[in-house]
């Protein structure tokens, strides 16, 4: 048998399995609850009526969280000429062509979000195979792939984050740091919580959202009270 934890314990005496919670009393509950030594993320987990085998079915998009990510978004623009400048000025951590993608063909990858030009793309397109598995490959339909480098690097300083719906039908995705103030979890968790709800394909029928779940990097999983929210 295994054996709890003092901190798994504590986890199911305030725990409600059963209950579906208001957004605010959740995230009230997890900022209470024990939790580990170092600043957990805030997470949110949707199951949806979505099958991604299906083309009119796939979500997939971007958001900005209003209270940013809690982390300092470390962003590296590929791209020549004058939008160099541009993305300097935003805020770029790296900028630069050929050279980058010699760079991080060889194995570099210490950045969090890569955009290009378009007329990057071509040679961009030979590094699919390392930074795809890892989410981090410049796509138009997530504004990764622009000639306004400028706004597309501020957007991912301010905490703009992508979704997208996975094989299991599932989305996860980091909403800040359990350190926030509850206010702004719960801003953000909205935030996010509209967006994917608008984001509902016209091949979906029926219910969109079966469930969501807000719950911290090492804590428990609190299922929200879809009608509050508005989902239904």
């Amino acid at each position: 048998m295994t054996k709890l934890t003092k901190r798994t314990k504590e986890y199911q005496k305030a725990v409600d399995k059963n209950k579906a919670y208001i957004l605010e009393e959740a995230v009230t509950l997890l900022k209470k609850v024990p939790h580990a030594k170092f600043d957990e993320t805030v997470e949110l987990a949707f199951k949806l009526n979505a099958d991604p085998k299906q083309s009119d079915q796939m979500v997939r998009g971007t958001v900005i969280l209003p209270h940013g990510i809690g982390k300092n978004v470390k962003v590296l623009v590929l791209c020549k000429g004058e939008g160099a400048n541009d993305a300097k000025e935003a805020g770029a951590d790296y900028v630069g062509g050929q050279d980058l993608i010699t760079k991080i063909g060889a194995g570099w990858i210490d950045f969090d979000v890569v955009i290009s030009a378009p007329d990057m793309m071509r040679d961009v397109g030979k590094l699919g195979k390392f930074l795809g598995p890892r989410g981090l490959m410049p796509n138009p339909k997530t504004g990764t792939v622009t000639n306004d480098l400028g706004r597309a690097v501020k957007e991912a300083k301010a905490g703009r984050i992508e979704f997208k719906l996975d094989k299991l039908g599932t989305i996860n995705i980091g909403i800040g740091k359990l350190s926030f103030e509850e206010g702004a979890i719960c801003k953000n968790a909205s935030t996010v919580i509209n967006t994917i709800n608008k984001a509902r394909p016209h091949g979906v029928k029926g219910k969109y959202i079966k469930n969501i779940a807000v719950s911290t990097t090492m804590g428990p999983g609190l299922k929200l009270d879809l009608v509050k929210l508005g989902t239904t």
